[in-house]
């Protein structure tokens, strides 16, 4: 497997353990009996302010592994693949591991440096795949 592959299949290990980091409190926080619902209306109660950063974390994670997944399958297919690519890979994989503690604790303004990081990470494989 190409260093790529692999660190695209650790963010996805990574997105579901963002997903249990999640879910757990906001179940506790929630209830049973919002969390299996349809939700239809908003819940009657607030999650707390670090389980909300990681929902909004989790969602922005999937948002950025459609991006890095179209990358890797870009440089992994065009036969692209390089030392850089591969370096490029495992920061994108690197600043998303940071970025969830950083989203939950509020780290301003390291959230978004490590956010943009990783996203230039993921637009400079597409680049290098074009070069």
């Amino acid at each position: 497997m190409t260093p790529e592959l692999t660190a695209l299949a650790l963010a996805v290990l990574l997105q579901a353990a963002q997903f249990v980091a999640y879910a757990i409190p906001a179940n506790r926080e929630l209830g049973p009996g919002y969390t299996m619902s349809a939700r239809d209306r908003e819940p009657s109660r607030r999650m707390s302010d670090r389980t909300a950063r990681l929902g909004r974390a989790l969602a922005n994670h999937f948002e950025g592994l459609i991006l890095f997944t179209a990358a890797v399958v870009v440089v992994t297919l065009s036969g692209q693949a390089s030392g850089f690519t591969a370096l490029c890979a495992w920061a994108y994989l690197a600043a998303r591991i940071l970025y969830v503690p950083a989203y939950a604790f509020g780290w301003r303004p390291g959230r978004s440096i490590i956010w943009a990081l990783g996203f230039a990470a993921t637009l400079l494989m597409v680049a290098a795949a074009l070069i």
